[in-house]
């Protein structure tokens, strides 16, 4: 153990976690909103992440972006960005939908049990991997860097770089557009209307079928967004990217409360600084490790969550 690490790297390991907090804390509101809605643990989900990152990649490859492409700046730089994202969210999204179409909704009107759609859920998962590393292969693909990593200056330590600015100041307008979306719209009533009692839904009138299409759709584009961030940051992706950052995102999920959307916010970032130290302490071998750590020591201590009620009440 090396805690001399923490220390003297203290202000640039909590800036560098933070930043992977906040692309978890996107594919764990995918977890919590479905988890919300339909008291289901959706194990594809991160299939939906990995098909983001993809969706991104091949978007830049599609604007004539390579390895020996510049960076850019100004109206391109933004231009390029919202490109690749928009994309990447279209693609994640629409696979989020067909997902639920196919793999889940027969099931759900079947009345199936949990174990059933558990096991969909891992097959859809083992699908979706295969089917794009028989399309991509199974190699590591390089992200086309188009954004200059400048250090804009040093707070506390910490190299507050353009790339991890850009990462927490769109992911924090995101998750505060999905929350308000949840909380004020018509359509996001719906969704806790549902989340808090299927069959009083049912006879004020809510479509069930169409609130659970657009929990997914936006659990879908909330991965897909993340995917693009991902790119930006490590600049690679494989068709098994999406196996760990899946598991971190479902813990912290749970970590914060599962079906609680400030809680998958709030584990995200938790779990992301937590994940930071730990690997300066015990080495970057052992970063993945603290995150099934952390999931085990809070279903066996806190199952609620930081945030969140029981997994039984939870509530989106």
């Amino acid at each position: 153990m090396n805690f001399s690490t923490l220390t003297s790297q203290f202000g640039a390991l909590t800036f560098d976690g933070l930043v992977l907090g906040a692309i978890y804390a996107l594919v764990a509101l995918g977890y919590t909103l479905v988890y919300g809605v339909l008291r289901l643990i959706n194990f594809a989900h991160s299939e939906i992440f990995m098909l983001g990152t993809f969706g991104a990649l091949l978007s830049a490859h599609a604007i004539g972006l390579n390895a020996e492409s510049a960076p850019r700046s100004g109206l391109a730089l933004i231009g390029t960005f919202l490109l690749v994202t928009i994309v990447a969210m279209a693609i994640s999204g629409l696979a989020a939908v067909l997902l639920e179409r196919i793999a889940y909704r027969g099931l759900r009107r079947r009345g199936a049990g949990r174990l059933t759609v558990l096991i969909s859920a891992i097959g859809a998962s083992l699908f979706l991997q295969e089917a794009v590393a028989l399309w991509r292969g199974r190699n590591y693909e390089t992200f086309p860097r188009f954004l200059e990593k400048d250090v804009w200056f040093t707070l506390f330590g910490a190299d507050i770089r353009s790339d991890k600015v850009l990462i927490l100041v769109s992911a924090a307008l995101m998750m505060i557009a999905l929350e308000r979306f949840v909380s004020v719209t018509r359509l996001g009533r719906g969704i806790r209307a549902v989340a808090q009692n299927q069959d009083t839904s049912v006879l004020m009138g809510v479509n069930i079928d169409r609130v659970v299409t657009l929990t997914f759709l936006i659990g879908g584009l909330m991965a897909g967004f993340a995917g693009s961030l991902n790119q930006v940051y490590f600049e690679q992706t494989r068709f098994s990217i999406g196996i760990v950052l899946g598991v971190k995102a479902f813990t912290a999920a749970v970590l914060g409360g599962i079906g609680n959307l400030r809680g998958a916010l709030l584990g995200g970032l938790v779990l992301g600084v937590v994940e930071s130290y730990g690997a300066a302490i015990f080495g970057g071998s052992w970063k993945d490790v603290v995150a099934f750590v952390i999931l085990v020591l809070v279903l066996m201590f806190r199952p609620s969550g930081l945030l969140g009620e029981t997994l039984q009440k939870a509530r989106a």
